[in-house]
């Protein structure tokens, strides 16, 4: 191999140095990066050391992550009363309505469930202002949740006490919380989570409430599209590679997404800052449409209620659907929603117990015909398409 020159080598350092120092223009500043937008292609080189090749670095692979997130944890008196016959009178005990689910939580990378109602020490209520026996959170935490939005129209139902309360029984169980605060400076900080050494932020909020009054400014996190946007940056400029945005809004029994949804889903993709948007609140499934190519989950459904036929409610009311966010993380940091799979789920009696109702359908048994007209009335809301189908295996 021919030798470089010596002082071509001192000659190629000095420019290199000018080039590194030159400063930008005076008043502008670097373009902002968009975390969707391809990278320039690297041509890779072969540095050398003398005449002796040096293997070129290997870039890292990317990084694959499952992220589970379900509908609205709405704890009537039927469902506080199956707790207590599960405990056998002694407190409440909701992890064996979650056994047939587990898999699908404990097996995700990370697994985001929505916590709708106050957990208080209080004698539990339902309907129209709650309060959720504690309890909840052990099964959360066994079940395998890593984090729960805490931010809905039922949120302040206990006023301030409720918030400090639900926020408490969470952090005894090491499940960290997202759309409420005890304090001011609760309310700005931001729930990091890991996986696989990705770092993703879960942020929480809510376009309605019932009307209870505000206990202080910083109780309850709304969704305003520029609040979550100015959020979802400043999670990226504290290192998250990955933001998911839980949304707490609709027409209650609605199954399209209402204008307010809508708008803001285009208002969040567009930013680049967010990777993906999930929500709840109408207690019946919506569907999941991409927006600025983006699978955007508009509402789970109910995940664990009082509600459905059994209750003279509609059925639709006992369906949900746990989405599994398919996400890339690239080596350079960015990442993309690739695909959304949903497993639907049906509120079974009496339990109540939480049914995948492809895996429960495979497997055989059970209220066979129920478990059919469920998984037809959810895939048929929430449909088909490129990114994103119903997922009917026992493991996400």
């Amino acid at each position: 191999m021919r030798a470089i020159p010596r002082y071509s080598l001192v000659g190629l350092l000095a420019l290199g140095a000018v080039v590194a120092a030159a400063p930008t223009a005076q008043g502008q500043e670097a373009a902002p990066v968009d975390s969707t937008a391809p990278a320039a292609p690297v041509t890779p080189t072969t540095p050398t050391t003398g005449t002796t090749p040096v293997a070129p670095e290997v870039p890292a692979a990317p990084i694959d992550l499952t992220i589970e997130a379900n509908g609205d944890f709405l704890v009537h008196k039927s469902v506080w009363e199956g707790a207590a016959a599960f405990a056998g009178g002694r407190g409440y005990d909701f992890a064996p309505m979650f056994r047939q689910v587990r898999p699908y939580i404990a097996k995700s990378d990370l697994a985001l469930c929505h916590v709708e109602t106050p957990l208080t020490p209080r004698a539990p209520r339902g309907y129209p202002v709650f309060s959720t026996p504690a309890a909840l959170a052990r099964a959360i935490k066994a079940t395998g949740w890593d984090a729960c939005s805490t931010a809905s129209n039922h949120t302040l139902d206990q006023g301030q006490y409720g918030v400090d309360a639900t926020i408490a029984a969470l952090r005894r169980h090491g499940i960290a919380h997202a759309g409420s605060a005890s304090s001011a400076s609760g309310a700005r900080r931001i729930a990091m989570l890991e996986a696989k050494g990705v770092k993703v932020a879960f942020l929480a909020y809510t376009q309605i409430s019932n009307g209870q009054p505000m206990p202080h400014a910083w109780s309850m996190k709304w969704a305003s599209p520029r609040a979550i946007v100015a959020d979802a940056r400043r999670a990226r400029r504290e290192g998250a590679q990955v933001v998911v945005v839980n949304v707490h809004g609709g027409d209650e029994y609605g199954h399209a997404p209402n204008a307010a949804q809508t708008s803001l889903a285009d208002a969040l993709m567009r930013s680049g800052a967010v990777t993906a948007m999930v929500g709840q609140h109408v207690h019946v499934v919506q569907p999941i449409r991409r927006v600025r190519g983006v699978p955007v989950v508009f509402g789970e459904g109910n995940f664990l209620s009082g509600q459905g036929a059994f209750a003279g409610m509609p059925a639709v009311t006992g369906d949900g659907y746990m989405a599994l966010l398919r996400i890339r993380v690239e080596p350079d940091g960015r990442s993309r929603l690739r695909r959304v799979d949903y497993v639907p789920v049906y509120v079974q009696r009496p339990g109540p117990v939480v049914v995948p109702v492809g895996a429960a359908l495979r497997r055989g048994g059970g209220p066979a015909a129920e478990y059919r007209a469920s998984w037809r009335r959810t895939v048929g809301v929430v449909g088909r398409g490129p990114m994103h189908g119903p997922w009917d295996r026992a493991e996400p």
